[in-house]
């Protein structure tokens, strides 16, 4: 985009963890203001420079919301990347034992994929700054639920998956409200991504393309989601004009093939949902490829203490789940498109991975 310049600029004026306690990211390249210095050699770790395209003329209150949540998401991924390289140069048994890579090899290039997050991050914060955004996310105090470095490849694929249908849905933002400014380089952005993603699943002996369309998001369960990873931010959260909903927790493994998931949702903060609620109104909805959202009512509903406990159909089969599916607890069901579940949902998302592994590894 037309970051570089804004970057120089400024700088010439001036859920058990492997780690003891949470991180707030302290990088030797001071995200999320570098200096000119940090910014050139964030770019040859990166392999790439930011753009230097100057800044569109201007930018709607929903890109501005897109590029907050941007900045959120990328500023937690270079802590996340910054912790598994802390973790591989420092503990012995930080190993994968599924890869045929070497550690080293991992390494390097999760250090270049490292650098690359934080010229993501500096784009989203400059285009904020630009603009004269009223928040300009900078990094939270994060805990991320990882033990090994197998872990943390299996973290790093589902949380690039859920970005790469969050951006999609960025771009469908910018286009309904003449955003066409940040278009080329948010394409960009996924394309990246996509490339870190067949890495990360060659690495887990899956087939590196995942599916044909990949899996669509919504902001709102993006945001959702991140705020598990979350401890504290310097900043009050609720300013990005986001809803967070209480986590949906999927508590079965799923499988290729149809079979009834269990799930949990703590509603206890709903003041509509009660003993007598009635909860055969009740469905899961779920996201996967580039389908309607699909609908499942919800069975053996149990309310206690407000956690909400209930089982779903996982329709693999007719719907090809393979990979990423995104659920959601609605109070309905027949959406039009996923933009349409956000406004009648109690709690979301619900990460749904159903592994393609290569044949050898079965």
């Amino acid at each position: 985009m037309f970051t570089r310049g804004l970057v120089y600029c400024a700088a010439l004026l001036g859920l058990s963890t492997a780690y003891a306690a949470p991180h707030y990211a302290r990088s030797n390249d001071s995200l999320p203001n570098p200096s000119a210095q940090q910014v050139m050699a964030i770019e040859q770790q990166a392999k790439g420079r930011l753009s230097n395209a100057p800044p569109p003329k201007t930018l709607s209150q929903a890109g501005i919301a897109n590029f907050q949540l941007i900045a959120f998401n990328e500023n937690l991924e270079v802590k996340f990347f910054e912790e598994v390289i802390s973790n591989i140069t420092r503990v012995t048994n930080y190993t994968s034992k599924s890869s045929s890579r070497s550690v080293e090899e991992i390494l390097e290039v999760l250090k270049t994929v490292k650098a690359q997050e934080e010229l993501h991050a500096l784009t989203a914060t400059n285009t904020l700054q630009h603009f004269n955004a009223s928040l300009v996310p900078v990094p939270c105090t994060y805990n991320f639920p990882v033990t090994t470095l197998e872990e943390a490849l299996n973290l790093a694929e589902t949380l690039t998956a859920v970005v790469l249908g969050t951006l999609q849905d960025a771009e469908q933002s910018f286009a309904q409200n003449g955003d066409d400014g940040p278009v080329r380089a948010v394409s960009s952005v996924i394309g990246q991504e996509g490339e870190q993603n067949g890495f990360y699943r060659s690495l887990l002996n899956q087939k590196p393309s995942e599916k044909p369309f990949l899996t669509t998001n919504v902001a709102a369960f993006a945001f959702s989601a991140l705020q598990q990873f979350v401890v504290s931010c310097p900043f009050d959260v609720s300013q990005i004009p986001l809803p967070i909903f209480p986590a949906l927790n999927v508590l079965t493994t799923a499988e290729a093939r149809d079979m009834y998931l269990h799930f949990s949702a703590d509603l206890s903060g709903n003041t509509q949902v009660n003993e007598n609620s009635d909860f055969s109104k009740l469905s899961i909805t779920y996201l996967v490829g580039q389908q309607l959202p699909i609908s499942e009512p919800i069975v053996n509903p149990k309310l206690d203490g407000g956690v909400l406990t209930f089982d779903a159909l996982f329709p693999y089969t007719e719907n090809i789940m393979s990979g990423l599916s995104i659920a959601a607890l609605t109070n309905s069901s027949d959406f039009a498109n996923a933009d349409a579940i956000v406004a009648n949902t109690l709690a979301a998302p619900g990460l749904i991975q159903v592994k393609d592994l290569l044949s050898s590894s079965k």
